[in-house]
């Protein structure tokens, strides 16, 4: 039953798209000129008179006379100096003021901490954007704004539990209700390696397979008419080189990700089975196998509706943060040693501020 939601869902992706309309055409208007027997007249008086009006000037200037309409008193040299430096100062803040501009908004799931977080540092600090912080936990987020000084018209926050289908309709429907969205940014993953037993939503998923997936999958679907009005759309969500086989990361560390046919999902029930792939749970697999999940879902978005909306579909690997709170289920041992091993011995460790970027 769920799978055939699920599959549902795609078939709505397919067919509730529709292509942009065309932008209305416009006419500027044409200023109409006067007959050219009027306008040869009316030169013809204009230089009758101005022989006179250029006497009456020099005879003013010879009696002293000085008339505002005929001349200007010379301005003191002071004055002139404060209207330069008045004029260069204006050209200086012209330069240097914040974009005046409509803003673009991005939507940013896990916004709270992390890569998320970062993300929307380097968005807001850019000027040019307005960040939907969709977490779980809004007080969380409004703290982490407050310590970056996030200035207040320049993001909002947004709950958002990705653990339930119902809070993904809800925040989708608020969202599209509230402003337009330029970029949806799909972040927030759970990693739970440590799990000997697998944990279930209401919804009847293993949580991340709901969380880093399902979750995003659904919001993609909901917002993605609305996405495609913006002059530049974008739907990202992150992957990472774990799902893929042929990197190191994915092919030689195991257990690989593998989803098979897709067999847990047909055949899932309130309690399991908890791998996509229908297989023996494993926590570290799990996350493997939702975020292969996520690229070929991009990777398939993209074929199939990239040229009928514009929206450009990708997916990224930041690179390895080893001090991100993903890591939280491992051991303390573990989170202590990872980021040395991989900043000295391997060099692939990445800060969270540069992973966030700057757009």
């Amino acid at each position: 039953m769920r799978f055939s939601m699920y599959m549902g869902v795609l078939a709505l992706m397919a067919s509730g798209v529709q292509s942009r309309a065309g932008l209305a055409a416009r006419t500027a208007s044409v200023p109409v000129r006067a007959p050219l027997s009027a306008r040869l007249a009316s030169r013809a008086t204009n230089q009758r008179h101005q022989p006179r009006q250029q006497e009456s000037q020099r005879e003013s200037l010879r009696s002293g006379a000085f008339s505002p309409r005929h001349t200007t008193q010379r301005r003191p040299l002071v004055a002139y100096a404060e209207t330069a430096n008045s004029f260069m100062g204006a050209i200086d803040d012209l330069l240097h003021q914040r974009p005046t501009g409509k803003l673009k908004t991005a939507v940013i799931t896990g916004a709270s901490s992390g890569l998320g977080l970062n993300t929307a540092k380097a968005l807001i600090d850019s000027g040019k954007w307005h960040v939907v912080m969709a977490v779980r936990n809004p007080e969380k987020a409004k703290l982490a704004a407050n310590q970056l000084g996030f200035p207040k018209d320049r993001y909002s926050i947004m709950d958002l539990e990705l653990e339930s289908f119902d809070s993904v309709r809800r925040f989708a429907k608020k969202l599209k209700s509230t402003r337009n969205v330029d970029s949806l940014i799909c972040n927030a993953a759970l990693y739970l390696p440590a799990h000997q037993t697998p944990r279930f939503t209401n919804d009847g998923y293993e949580v991340s397979q709901q969380v880093n997936h399902l979750s995003h999958f659904l919001l993609v679907n909901e917002l993605l008419p609305h996405v495609k009005r913006s002059k530049d759309p974008r739907i990202i969500i992150v992957g990472s080189i774990t799902g893929n086989t042929n990197t190191v990361g994915g092919g030689a560390v195991w257990p690989w990700a593998d989803l098979g046919k897709l067999n847990g999902l047909a055949e899932a029930t309130d309690k399991g089975p908890a791998m996509m792939n229908g297989g023996a749970w494993n926590g570290a697999k799990a996350y493997k196998d939702s975020k292969l999940a996520n690229m070929m879902t991009i990777q398939e978005a993209h074929r199939r509706f990239h040229d009928k909306t514009g929206v450009t579909f990708s997916t990224m690997y930041p690179g390895c943060i080893a001090e991100t709170g993903l890591f939280r289920d491992k051991k303390p041992w573990f989170r202590k040693l990872f980021p040395l091993f991989m900043r000295y011995v391997t060099g692939g460790d990445v800060s969270q501020t540069e992973a966030g970027g700057t757009p």
